[in-house]
């Protein structure tokens, strides 16, 4: 298993190795001059020249990029700004700000919500489709069945202010969906972000719900499951024991593919209801052509993308003894 980790590491950081770099070449693709948007409205040709050189940007673009990497692991002096140390992303080309403490600030929102919704649809998703499968043919089944469809064609932009207005402005179930540390308040934490949990998995545990249910009657007709039950197992003993586990092989997989989308979704979510998340970073350094940023979301999130699928890799041994490396 140690053996297999290093590889899983060296090939991440391979992958975001890669990552940085084509982001870092097509982002001077753009036409647009990211150092104006760094001058300001009036700008004359001196000061913008002045700012090209304070931020290395009249450098080549392969010596641009190796400054930036190593700012990451050993820090980097700028002109501009003076010392940054490591881990360095650089300086927002909007906000003047450093690019790594904007991302500490903002993460743990994105973080929570990641994680929340994580729980929710592996929780909601699988044990609604193991009932399905339990119960097949049957009306449970039937309402399962229908009730995935319905989900998975629901969006987050049309489901969160329907539920907003509904549960908080019209119900007052639950409060205004915003961010408090975990450590601060943990039932304010959990309270203030459900609504934007079940909002972000509804179309991941319809989903979720149908390959369970799937997986599961497909277990449960093969050859071992129908060996245990003629020598006497219990259904339920076999249920849960052995198909159980079959099923959940392909459903960890794609959960680990699943991960960059649910991302990508806690993006949208976070726009909807106003939390300062890294999908907001992200939309500002796209708006203001914020090279810094951007690379820095990008790395950021791809960095967690990869930890998450290493964890998937060994929950996968886990859950099934056959495929342990040894």
């Amino acid at each position: 298993m140690t053996g297999f980790l290093v590889r899983r590491i060296l090939g991440a950081l391979v992958i975001l190795l890669i990552i940085s770099a084509v982001t870092f070449y097509l982002f001077y693709a753009i036409p647009r001059d990211p150092a104006r948007a760094f001058c300001g409205k009036i700008c004359r040709p001196e000061t913008l020249t002045l700012i090209r050189h304070n931020l290395g940007m009249d450098e080549p673009l392969f010596v641009q990029y190796w400054h930036w990497l190593v700012g990451i692991f050993a820090g980097r002096d700028f002109v501009q700004f003076g010392a940054c140390p490591a881990p360095c992303l650089g300086y927002s080309f909007a906000t003047q700000e450093p690019v790594f403490g904007a991302i500490v600030d903002r993460f743990p929102v994105t973080l929570s919500l990641t994680i929340g919704a994580s729980a929710v649809i592996l929780s909601f998703g699988i044990l609604t489709g193991m009932l399905a499968a339990w119960k097949v043919g049957q009306p449970l089944d039937k309402i399962a069945s229908a009730s995935s469809v319905v989900g998975a064609s629901l969006q987050i932009y049309f489901v969160g202010p329907l539920l907003a207005f509904y549960l908080v402005d019209t119900a007052g179930l639950l409060p205004r969906p915003s961010y408090v540390a975990f450590t601060e308040d943990p039932l304010g934490w959990f309270t203030h972000l459900l609504l934007p949990w079940v909002v972000l998995s509804i179309i991941f545990t319809a989903n979720y719900t149908r390959m369970t249910r799937s997986q599961m009657v497909e277990q449960l007709a093969e050859d071992y499951v129908r060996t245990a039950r003629a020598k006497g197992m219990s259904s339920r003993s076999v249920f849960f024991r052995f198909a159980w586990r079959g099923a959940m092989i392909p459903i960890i997989t794609i959960f680990g593919v699943d991960l960059a989308t649910l991302l990508g979704g806690a993006i949208i979510t976070e726009q909807t209801f106003s939390l300062h998340g890294i999908g907001e970073l992200a939309v500002r350094a796209v708006q203001n052509t914020d090279l810094p940023m951007l690379l820095g979301v990008t790395i950021v999130g791809a960095a967690a993308i990869v930890v998450l699928n290493i964890v998937v890799d060994v929950l996968y041994a886990v859950i099934d003894p056959r495929v342990r490396i040894g």
